[in-house]
This record gives C-alpha cells, sequence and structure tokens, in this order.
C-alpha cells in the first residue's frame, strides 16, 4: 500500500549532470569554513586551523543549468550580502571514517557553487557567540551548476577559480591553495557525519568575498567546469 501523507512533500532536488539525462539527487549540503589561507586573513585569522564545518538545507540549491542565467532573490533581513566562490564535490559512495588516500574514490563529481552569506547577520551571531545559521543557512543560498562526472573534469586539483561581478573580477585563486585539499576535508567530514550519495561538499573560497546588490550578475568559473551565471533578483 502507498504511503499516504499529510500533504504533498517537496519534490527531490537535483542537479543536471554533463552529458547524461539522468539527475544527481541531493542529499545534504556540507561546507568547509575559511580554507583558503588569504581568506583567513581577510576574515581576521591565519594559519592551518583544524577544518570545520557547516551545513545548509537541500533546498537551498538554486539549479542554475549550463549555459543559463539562474535568479536568486536577494534575502530578507540583511544589508550585506556576500558572494563566496567554491568548488564543489558531489559524493557518489557514502561511508564513514573515510580515509585521505580512499576519498576521492568517494566523489562522483564536481561543479562550480555559491556560497552566499547575510554577513551581518553572522557577524551578529558571532559576537553573541550563537549558532549562525541564519547568516549561511537561508533559501537560495547556494546556487548550483551541472555536475561533471570526475572522470572528465580534468586537473581539478589544481584548477583556476575565479568570480567576476558585473564583468570585474571579484575572486581569483587556484583550488591547488587549499589548506585542506578535498582528499583530507572528506576524511575529516567523514568521522563526523556519515557520508550518503548525493551529499554536495562545498570546499571552502578563496579571498575577495564582498557585497553584491540587486541587479548584480555573477559569473564564478572552475577550469574544467561549466560558468555559473547568477542574477540577483
Amino acid at each position: 500500500m502507498a504511503s499516504e501523507y499529510v500533504f504533498t512533500p517537496p519534490a527531490t532536488v537535483s542537479l543536471p549532470v554533463v552529458g547524461q539525462s539522468a539527475r544527481f539527487p541531493v542529499h545534504r549540503i556540507y561546507c568547509v569554513g575559511r580554507n583558503y589561507e588569504e581568506h583567513a586573513k581577510e576574515m581576521g585569522f591565519t594559519g592551518r586551523e583544524p577544518p570545520f564545518f557547516f551545513m545548509k538545507p537541500a533546498d537551498a540549491v538554486v539549479v542554475v543549468d549550463a549555459g543559463s542565467t539562474g535568479t536568486m532573490a536577494y534575502p530578507t533581513l540583511t544589508k550585506n550580502l556576500h558572494h563566496e566562490i567554491e568548488l564543489v564535490a558531489a559524493i557518489g559512495t557514502g561511508g564513514k571514517n573515510i580515509k585521505a588516500a580512499d576519498a576521492m574514490k568517494h566523489v562522483f563529481g564536481f561543479a562550480v557553487g555559491l556560497d552566499m552569506t547575510r554577513r551581518d547577520l553572522q557577524g551578529d551571531m558571532k559576537k553573541q557567540g550563537r549558532p549562525w545559521d541564519i547568516g549561511k543557512s537561508f533559501e537560495q543560498s547556494a546556487p548550483t551548476g551541472p555536475i561533471v562526472p570526475a572522470a572528465e573534469a580534468g586537473d581539478i586539483q589544481n584548477a583556476e577559480i575565479s568570480l567576476q561581478v558585473n564583468g570585474q573580477d571579484r575572486q581569483r585563486s587556484n583550488v591547488a591553495k587549499l589548506i585542506w585539499n578535498m582528499a583530507e576535508t572528506i576524511e575529516h567530514l567523514s568521522a563526523a557525519w556519515e557520508l550518503q550519495p548525493g551529499d554536495l561538499i562545498f570546499t571552502g573560497t578563496p579571498e575577495g568575498v564582498n557585497a553584491v546588490v540587486s541587479g548584480d550578475t555573477l559569473v564564478g568559473q572552475v577550469a574544467g567546469l561549466p560558468t555559473l551565471t547568477v542574477k540577483i533578483a
């Protein structure tokens, strides 16, 4: 007998996969904080601190198809919405206590993502010693492009990563500058949570984070992956 629900459950959030008709269903979204040295410095920190994580709900994803422009609504309560361009690793095989040496076997593919942040609200929560979900885990806070299967993504560990706003450079670096590389991140992450197929890992943002306003167009790139274009409505 089919299950009955008190209301119709929402559709599964999913991302397109380059070269495939099948889509990638999103389970959880994990984000790594301050994972590029220069970004850590601009946020007031230095050194290779132990990695730390926060999460976003799956429905924070704004699905942006290749060659199209996604739309993100300017969120409520904030007057300081920041962009953070990131390489996203999509988990295809789950596991717990995964060793770094085996970690990349668990990655299905890669995409370009934006960790949009209500910086003023995040800052207020930090000052009060309270959780800062309100700054990170809101609707449409994770625009994400199509996933490229790992075997087709090229030298992703040394890929250039960049973001332009209205045609002007804001962020530009290289994935090789991650403080904790993807394999190390998966090792730390899977010690705390059992990773599942469908999990997305936002691996961190380089320096240059700054504010955007309604009407701005953001163009994010990681070499070898489809460009992510998002307009702030």
